[in-house]
C-alpha cells in the first residue's frame, strides 16, 4: 500500500487560483487526485487548465464564496464536476484587512469573518454530510500561526483563524469515529500576495522570528496537505500542522 497515493482520490479546493491554494491543489493532483478549484477570479481558468495538462482532470468553478446564498450551489456544481464523489476538502479561501483595531470598521470585520470563517463552516458542513454517508472523508482547515499567536493589525484576520482551529477541533470530536478526519494547515509567514503590504523593515524583523531563516513558498505547503488527505494520516485526529518554518516554535 501507497501510503501517499492519491490515484482515484477526488478533492475540492476553494481560493485555488494562485499562491498557497495553487500550491496545494498542484499538490493533491501530483498525488493523483481529480481536483476542483474554487475561486472568484477568473485566473482559476487557466490555473486548471496548467495544472491537468496530465494526469486526472482539473475542474474550475468561478464562485463569490464572500456571497452566502451561493455557497449551496456552488458546493453542489462542484461535487457534480466530480460525479457526485468526494473524498478531500481544502478550505483555502481567505483575507486579510490589515488595519489597527481603533477605527476597524464592522463591515471590514464582518466580510473578514464571513469569507474566513463561516464559509469554510459551511463547506465543513456540506463535505461532512456528504462524507458521514460514505464513512471516509479528509478535511483538511487552513488556519494561520497568528490563529495561535495573535497578529499586529489583524484582529478580524486572527479571530477568524483562531475560529477555524476551534471550529475544526470540535467537527472533529464529532466525527472522527465516523471515518472522517478533520485537521488544520496552520501557515506561517509565506511569501504571497496577501502579504504584500508589510512593509520591508518587518519583513526583517519576522525573519529573525522564523528559526529557518526565510520566509516560506506556497510549494511547502504541498507536503503537509498531501500528508492529511492521504491514507498516512488516517488516525490524525483534530491536529494544527504549522507549516511555519518553526516559528511557533521560537
Amino acid at each position: 500500500m501507497r501510503l501517499f497515493d492519491l490515484t482515484g482520490r477526488k478533492a475540492i479546493v476553494t481560493g485555488a487560483a494562485g499562491g498557497l491554494g495553487k500550491a496545494m491543489a498542484e499538490g493533491l493532483h501530483e498525488a493523483g487526485a481529480e481536483v476542483v478549484i474554487i475561486d472568484v477570479a477568473a485566473s482559476g481558468a487557466k490555473a486548471a487548465e496548467k495544472i491537468g495538462k496530465t494526469g486526472p482532470a482539473v475542474h474550475f468553478v468561478q464562485a463569490d464564496l464572500l456571497d452566502r446564498s451561493q455557497l449551496n450551489r456552488v458546493f453542489d456544481f462542484a461535487l457534480e464536476k466530480l460525479k457526485g464523489d468526494l473524498d478531500i476538502i481544502v478550505n483555502n479561501v481567505g483575507m486579510h484587512i490589515r488595519k489597527p483595531a481603533f477605527g476597524y470598521q464592522m463591515a471590514d470585520w464582518d466580510k473578514v469573518l464571513g469569507l474566513n470563517l463561516n464559509t469554510q463552516f459551511m463547506f465543513c458542513q456540506r463535505a461532512g454530510e456528504h462524507m458521514l454517508q460514505r464513512g471516509y472523508g479528509k478535511i483538511i482547515n487552513i488556519a494561520s500561526v497568528v490563529g495561535v499567536t495573535g497578529g499586529l493589525n489583524a484582529a478580524a484576520y486572527s479571530a477568524s483563524k483562531g475560529g477555524v482551529i476551534a471550529m475544526s477541533k470540535s467537527l472533529s470530536n464529532e466525527w472522527a469515529e465516523k471515518g472522517i478526519q478533520v485537521n488544520v494547515i496552520a501557515p506561517g509567514y509565506i511569501d504571497t500576495a496577501i502579504n504584500d503590504d508589510i512593509d520591508a523593515a518587518r519583513k526583517e524583523r519576522l525573519v529573525e522570528r522564523i528559526p529557518a531563516g526565510r520566509w516560506g513558498y506556497p510549494d511547502d505547503l504541498k507536503g503537509a496537505v498531501v500528508f492529511l488527505a492521504s491514507k498516512a494520516s488516517d488516525y490524525i485526529c483534530g491536529i494544527v500542522l504549522p507549516v511555519d518554518g518553526g516559528f511557533l516554535a521560537r
